[in-house]
């Protein structure tokens, strides 16, 4: 992958050697973050699980202290009298099976996180294919099937992230945005971290945290030193 001169300017202020404590790695990635536009910062770690065994398998979800600093749509699936309770908690849409077309034909996805009560799981089923590979199924273990849809929703526009395993066994993570001060990063960064940690499973032998590598959307990677969290 070919990166631009910036790019690499910014890299060369970091030592790929080097791994950094969580306080110094913040600094550095707001230091290296020089795009135009408000970079997020993200937080990548490399497990020894084995994503292929259901027992391995991390998945959970986290309200960062300091929020994500980005607007959140949310979409909430339900009927009966949880409609009006979603709407009264802040929900930007609300609907059931109307949706549906909306979403599988006319390819509307004009969301960023799907919450829905247990009763309209099946409903929510049918949209599988659409919503699967994108991430936004709702699941019960991030709290995105639930009955309490207002403190779903809350928790949610307070800065709840969810974070899961990908196919290589990384977790990816937005923990805020570069124009966050270096405490609220701190703050956050050790939030997903202590979560993370406590998501370890039984099961898991040989290395957990393989390498913790934090970034801004444009700036070059800073490896932070893993023990610094156990």
């Amino acid at each position: 992958m070919k990166h631009g001169k910036k790019y690499l300017e910014n890299a060369k202020q970091v030592d790929r050697a080097t791994l950094y404590d969580p306080a110094d790695a913040v600094a550095l990635v707001k230091k290296t973050a020089t795009a135009k536009f408000d970079e997020t910062v993200e937080l990548h770690i490399r497990t020894g699980c084995d994503g292929r065994h259901a027992e391995e398998q991390i998945r959970g979800a986290v309200v960062l202290p300091n929020g994500t600093g980005k607007k959140v749509r949310i979409l909430v699936f339900a009927k009966g009298d949880k409609v009006a309770e979603a709407e009264a908690a802040g929900a930007d849409y609300v609907g059931g099976d109307e949706l549906i077309p909306k979403i599988q034909n006319d390819g509307w996805l004009d969301f960023d996180v799907v919450v829905a009560t247990p009763d309209m799981m099946g409903v929510v089923g049918r949209l599988g294919k659409v919503l699967g590979p994108k991430g936004l199924m709702p699941n019960p273990k991030a709290g995105t099937v639930t009955m309490d849809v207002t403190k779903a929703v809350a928790d949610i526009k307070a800065g709840k992230v969810e974070y899961r395993l990908d196919k290589a066994n990384i977790v990816h993570c937005p923990i805020g945005k570069v124009s966050f001060t270096e405490e609220q990063l701190g703050e956050n960064l050790k939030a997903l971290m202590d979560a993370i940690i406590k998501a370890k499973p039984s099961t898991l032998k040989g290395t957990y945290l393989r390498s913790v590598t934090l970034s801004s959307t444009m700036g070059p990677g800073v490896k932070i030193n893993t023990l610094k969290f156990m």
